[in-house]
């Protein structure tokens, strides 16, 4: 009986000291994490910035670069808790992420264009509807992406006067140009949603102010791109002695080719689009096409180029869609019309399906 009630009693006491010794444990070990956290941290942010962003620059997947993005940028920031925030690298994953809602929006939107054309009038209000929620999303993402490029430079784009932060290297100077874009992206994004994302519109003389800021020669003429896009969304920011901004657009594609990263272009189709010029919409797409045999892609940069190509390419297929009721037919980009409508028919082989 005494050894029975030692060896039960003594388990009761064995299992209470270890369930005070975990809670007592707890709090310290809590403590002790912490540390290898904010370690964990720091390595996270430097090789993201060194090694990672470098390496995704040069990619030319931009489906497998946008979905690093979604993947990414949670666990990346998730140490802003016990560091400083990311900013630089998070910009760059949030515009990724971006890139991801607006494909699916482009898709939606490719939906609409094709049953509005087949007069399915149901299944063109659904689309229309999906696409400007993901619209709405992607400006979200794009404009979180254009506060971070701020913040990663200490730059306050409504200070007077302007002060322009100190970049280190290229891609900073990158990021903080890339960070512009997509806050006019976002404004671009809300204003296809109906306005859902409430986006503040005041961040396009801030960005067309912030341009300045960067080389333009160097940056194959994509500053003065910005900058004239946001004259053509409002005419008022426009300095007296600024060129035309259709004139400023084709320069900055000219120099885009010439430095084999065609960003400048995809700005050009977009205000093409955004303000109703066919003329200039054919002309940049025919010259995006034609440069792809002959220009000499900027490899450090090669992900820049790629996803201006698939923004070039959906304003093709929204064309097409709308005016034909299917994607720009293979060996046709490049041209808004078949030369023959009939010899552009796909036909299918039914005797492979028998």
């Amino acid at each position: 009986m005494i050894a029975f009630l030692t060896r039960n009693v003594g388990a009761g006491l064995s299992a209470r000291l270890k369930t005070l010794t975990l809670i007592g444990l707890l709090p310290l070990a809590g403590c002790s994490m912490e540390p290898i956290y904010k370690t964990t941290g720091v390595v996270m942010s430097g090789y993201s910035w060194t090694e990672a962003t470098p390496y995704v620059m040069q990619m030319s997947d931009p489906t497998m670069a946008c979905a690093l993005g979604e993947g990414v940028d949670p666990l990346l920031y998730s140490f802003s808790e016990v560091v400083d925030a990311p900013d630089d690298s998070g910009s760059l994953l949030m515009a990724l992420a971006a890139n991801c809602v607006e494909y699916r929006a482009w898709e939606a939107e490719l939906d609409y264009l094709r049953a509005d054309y087949a007069g399915d009038v149901v299944a063109a209000k659904n689309a229309r509807e999906m696409a400007k929620r993901l619209n709405a999303e992607s400006a979200v993402r794009r404009h979180r992406s254009f506060e971070r490029a701020m913040a990663a430079y200490d730059f306050d784009p409504a200070a007077e006067p302007l002060v322009c932060p100190d970049f280190d290297d290229e891609q900073d100077e990158l990021t903080f140009l890339l960070g512009l874009l997509n806050g006019m992206q976002a404004i671009v994004n809300d204003s296809n949603s109906g306005a859902r994302a409430g986006i503040p519109r005041n961040i396009a003389p801030q960005a067309e102010r912030a341009a300045t800021c960067v080389n333009n020669d160097k940056w194959a003429g994509l500053p003065s791109a910005v900058r004239a896009l946001v004259w053509l969304l409002l005419p008022d920011t426009q300095p007296d002695s600024a060129t035309d901004p259709w004139k400023v657009l084709d320069k900055s594609s000219d120099m885009s080719i010439r430095a084999g990263m065609r960003a400048s272009m995809a700005i050009e189709v977009v205000a093409a689009e955004t303000f109703g010029r066919p003329d200039i919409l054919e002309q940049t797409i025919a010259e995006f096409a034609s440069a792809d045999g002959r220009m000499k892609v900027w490899e450090d940069y090669r992900l820049v180029d790629v996803v201006a190509g698939t923004i070039v390419q959906f304003a093709s297929d929204k064309h097409w869609a709308a005016n034909y009721g299917h994607r720009t037919p293979q060996g046709a980009f490049g041209k808004l019309s078949p030369e023959n409508p009939m010899s552009d028919m796909e036909t299918m082989d039914l005797d492979g399906l028998l």
